[in-house]
């Protein structure tokens, strides 16, 4: 089975799932309910275990370190190179997100406008660059100019209900379209050298590491314990919508999953262009989050952590112009993606929580906590260095807006006339002549 692929695909619920983990701050509500901030973590990352404990190792290094965001914890374990490193990453990871979301979410509604009778796919009003400007302006913007996450709760709330709705849509056209595409060659090969590249993909999608401490603070009475039940709910949450998106895309395509799974679906799929719609409404839902982090990193080391309110909407507004420019430059982030998982999310979930706690705590090496912190941190080093190695050795191809082979066909408008089920007596002769072999 190729990992890479597979694990990929658990992008398309992902991209939107980022959102809510940052640092207590002063200025962050802490009266929010627990059901708030398990909408904002399923937001935010869609995980595994490993993830569940690298979020709790963080709070848990926070406590015994008495700081209360990221870049204090690093900076009063490992000195002022451990901050600026940290701060560095912290940036660079949230700023490609939010260029990358653009990117989606100008490709994706893009492909929808196009499916409205009588719109000229030429046209400049559903180009990705308009589409761009034009969602952030009235929303990307507007939301990420808010002063406090907690305020964001139900807007996560929406984006999972909505990633919920993506999900049967792609498990019914793995029902309906699946049978019909031709198994790849090796499709069911335990893993294939690209496996371990594939854990950097994940780092990406999956990272909430560097908004966690916000999220904390944003409960009632925040405690460890309150904050390691909110963090099994995610993740459990989070784990089941994984499994769900990416074995039911591997399943349909196999070896020709795209790292972004909506590419597998015909242009005229109006089933799935629903889901498309819906996909776009999560990411630009998911947008203001990354904001958030960018515009603390610049806040807490230029301006000590405090921005009055006309450098607040100073630097937000310059933050999403950079990323927004960026945006309408590149169209096709692929190997960025790989670099940033690999370089900049292995060490800010695998590395840093881990080296930090290990530091702090004066457990035994025996203890359970420092045995699977270092099991952490090694695991960590692995996929940044083995990850690297792979994604320059192995670089993704951009196949950014092609059509697929099987959906070129005079009669792929059977799309329009079933969204639940085939006719196999009808359309038996389309698959046979544009499956891909």
């Amino acid at each position: 089975m190729d990992f890479k692929n597979m694990k990929r695909t658990f992008n398309q619920g992902q991209y939107g799932k980022r959102t809510s983990i940052k640092r207590v701050t002063q200025h962050v509500l802490m009266n929010s309910h627990q059901s708030s901030a398990v909408f904002n973590i399923v937001n935010s990352i869609i995980g595994s275990a490993i993830i569940d404990f690298s979020l709790i190792l963080l709070i848990k290094g926070g406590v015994l370190s008495g700081t209360h965001s990221y870049q204090a914890l690093v900076r009063k374990t490992f000195g002022f190179p451990g901050y600026l490193l940290l701060s560095l990453l912290q940036f660079l990871y949230p700023f490609i997100a939010m260029t990358s979301y653009n990117i989606i979410i100008g490709d994706t509604l893009g492909k929808v406008l196009k499916r409205i009778p009588g719109v000229d796919p030429g046209n400049f009003f559903i180009g990705l660059h308009f589409i761009i400007g034009v969602a952030t302006v009235l929303f990307s913007l507007p939301l990420s100019l808010y002063h406090d996450i907690a305020k964001l709760g139900k807007v996560s709330l929406i984006s999972a209900v909505l990633t919920a709705m993506i999900l049967i849509f792609v498990i019914i056209r793995a029902f309906t379209l699946g049978p019909y595409i031709t198994r790849t060659e090796d499709a069911w090969v335990f893993a294939k050298p690209n496996a371990v590249q594939a854990v950097g993909v994940m780092s990406f999608a999956f990272i909430c590491h560097h908004n966690s401490f916000l999220v904390y603070g944003s409960l009632k009475e925040p405690t460890v314990a309150k904050w390691s039940r909110v963090i099994h709910i995610a993740v459990m949450i989070s784990a089941l919508i994984s499994v769900l998106f990416a074995t039911t895309g591997y399943l349909t395509f196999t070896g020709l999953t795209q790292g972004d799974l909506f590419e597998n679906y015909c242009k005229n799929d109006d089933l799935i262009n629903f889901g498309r719609f819906f996909f776009g409404i999560t990411v630009i839902l998911s947008y203001p989050i990354e904001c958030f982090v960018t515009r603390e990193v610049v806040a807490n080391v230029f301006f000590h952590g405090n921005l009055s309110k006309r450098y607040h909407a100073i630097v937000t507004t310059v933050i999403i112009t950079m990323a927004t420019a960026l945006s309408m430059i590149v169209d096709c982030l692929g190997i960025v993606l790989d670099l940033s998982g690999v370089l900049c999310a292995a060490p800010l979930i695998f590395i840093i929580p881990s080296a930090c706690y290990l530091k702090l705590s004066e457990e035994r090496w025996i203890h359970p906590d420092k045995i699977m912190s270092t099991v952490t941190l090694l695991n960590g080093v692995v996929v940044m260095v083995v990850g690297f190695v792979m994604t320059i050795l192995y670089p993704d191809d951009c196949s950014h807006g092609q059509e697929m082979a099987y959906c070129l066909s005079t009669n792929a408008s059977f799309f329009n006339n079933s969204f639940s089920s085939f006719e196999p007596t009808i359309q038996s002769t389309f698959f046979n002549t544009s499956t891909v072999q």
